[in-house]
């Protein structure tokens, strides 16, 4: 059976593994048929990525096919499409047993601390299948990424009549986007990149964009847009130590601050001036809960989120190993690639 694995940074091997076993109790077979490529990819791709071990096999962004279920598994059955939560979790540690498995304390994400997806069939407990009658592959295997925003924004909680600054429009920059218009809030998306703002104004339709420059017209372009008020909620998608810190200074008083992205560097700000003196709050956002899942199938059903402007390349997996590194390359515009495996 074909599957790819990532020996070390910068090298991706083309391997052959057995097929998986019949399913256990609460297991499931599934076919995979799409994988997306998301930002820790990249960053264990580049070695960049705190929580990866290598030799792995990737993919945790997925639209698969349910193959085979073992005894007592009653949420899918084969033929089922569905979308895959890749947070592993123990279900008996104090964070699960209180309802926060995605930051369980045995955790581990298919791809990046266990194997994952990137193989024609895998097996994985049949608890983490969300199934959807009417969405594509490709709109299965954006679910994941939509989760992280969905949780981000959740932490947060913005409320309508709220300013929310997203900071960095990457994927989880924009999935987070999506879910601060769900909530009613004002959003305002800041970047390096022009041509992402651009994308968002045109086809996220937020309500305002700022380009980062790093001279400190920032702050009075968010002035400017929100009556001097600043932001009521910042949530930063860089995972760039430099804007995780400086981002304080976009922040409203009582504000709350969610960082979404990860950074292996430390964190090192002033207490007085911005933390202290407005009194913010900053919280993490790690992964997402089993409800999101759910929730953003329907909301992509309905039409609440649309998914098509999200898909911008596709590659054969035949031809995934050339294509990647093209993929990390700013020009090529990628918002989101989405693998082809059946």
């Amino acid at each position: 059976m074909k599957a790819i694995r990532l020996d070390q940074p910068q090298q991706f091997t083309r391997i052959d593994i057995p097929e998986p076993p019949a399913p256990a109790a609460g297991e499931a077979v599934v076919r995979v048929h799409r994988i997306g490529i998301c930002g820790t990819d990249y960053g264990g791709y580049l070695g960049k990525m705190p929580f990866y071990s290598y030799p792995r096999i990737p993919g945790h962004e997925l639209g698969v096919e349910v193959l085979a279920v073992g005894p007592g598994v009653t949420n899918v059955k084969p033929g089922d499409r569905c979308s895959v939560e890749p947070y592993i979790n123990c279900q008996t540690c104090y964070s699960c047993r209180r309802g926060f498995t995605n930051c369980c304390e045995n955790h581990k994400t298919l791809g990046v601390m266990c194997d994952g997806g990137m193989a024609e069939k895998f097996l994985l407990p049949a608890r983490k299948l969300h199934i959807s009658t009417k969405l594509s592959y490709d709109q299965l295997a954006l679910v994941e990424t939509l989760a992280i925003g969905c949780h981000a924004v959740d932490r947060a909680a913005p409320k309508a009549g709220e300013t929310v600054l997203v900071i960095g429009a990457g994927p989880i920059g924009l999935s987070a986007v999506e879910f601060v218009k769900v909530s009613g809030a004002k959003c305002v998306v800041m970047d390096m990149n022009a041509d992402r703002l651009k994308f968002c104004t045109d086809v996220m339709k937020v309500d305002g964009v700022i380009l980062a420059k790093g001279d400190g017209s920032e702050v009075a372009a968010l002035a400017a847009l929100t009556n001097g008020q600043l932001a009521d909620v910042v949530i930063d998608a860089t995972g760039s130590n430099k804007s995780m810190v400086a981002c304080f200074a976009y922040a409203a008083f009582a504000a709350r601050v969610v960082y979404v992205g990860i950074t292996q560097q430390d964190l090192t700000f002033p207490h007085a001036p911005h933390l202290h003196r407005r009194e913010l709050t900053i919280m993490a956002s790690r992964n997402a809960l089993s409800k999101d899942f759910a929730r953003i199938i329907k909301l992509i059903e309905d039409g609440v989120i649309d998914t098509k402007p999200w898909i911008t390349h596709h590659a054969k997996f035949e031809d995934l190993i050339a294509t990647f590194p093209t993929w990390l390359k700013p020009e090529s515009g990628v918002i989101k690639a989405i693998v082809d495996v059946v």
